[in-house]
């Protein structure tokens, strides 16, 4: 396993959601980024972010590990969960509040 592979577990195992985007939470670079900062502080639990601009390394190979081509990435409980489409309709639809509650359970 590369180093990169290896600090890319370990971003994905830093919290019980984890967020691959462009820019900071605080500053999110694009607009698909920010909608899923947006979604994610109204659940109400602590994120971990990671971002991508500033690891490119990260960047270039997330994309192969996770068979996810786009960013932002949200993981919970190391899972990937898809990106800003996906975590957006479960939103709507009232899918994600309980998978965020779950994961912190225990």
């Amino acid at each position: 396993m590369s180093n990169i592979t290896e600090r890319i577990q370990s971003e994905i195992n830093a919290g019980k959601i984890v967020v691959f985007m462009k820019g900071t939470p605080d500053s999110p670079q694009c607009g698909f980024s920010a909608r899923t900062v947006e979604i994610l502080k109204k659940a109400g639990r602590p994120f971990h972010s990671v971002d991508i601009l500033a690891n490119p390394d990260i960047r270039a190979m997330l994309p192969q590990i996770s068979n996810w081509p786009t960013f932002p990435q949200i993981f919970i409980k190391g899972k990937l969960i898809g990106g800003c489409d996906i975590v957006s309709e479960m939103d709507e639809r009232g899918e994600l509040k309980p998978v965020i509650e779950e994961a912190f359970k225990n």
